[in-house]
């Protein structure tokens, strides 16, 4: 579980990193990150950092296929942890 633990603490702060680059990325008219990234990241256990990108750099929130699946993965995600906490324990 500790493992799992720093996995998470990873992803999400890698992901919020990303969103955050991409983002100034995007004011600097320079390379962007793909989404299919940004959604991948979030997709493996980022999507609370994900999501925290969306709100804190206001990035990503037009489109629909982010303010909608990047909650449904956060909400899976917890759901996912909730039952692994209960199991394990």
């Amino acid at each position: 579980m500790r493992i799992l633990m720093w996995y998470l603490a990873a992803v999400n702060l890698a992901t919020w990193l990303v969103f955050g680059l991409d983002k100034w990325k995007a004011g600097a008219g320079k390379w962007r990150v793909p989404e299919r990234t940004l959604l991948l990241l979030a997709l493996v256990g980022g999507s609370a950092g994900a999501l925290a990108g969306m709100l804190l750099f206001r990035h990503k929130t037009r489109k629909a296929k982010f303010y909608i699946s990047v909650p449904v993965m956060f909400v899976a995600h917890c759901v996912l942890m909730a039952f692994l906490a209960f199991r394990v324990f």
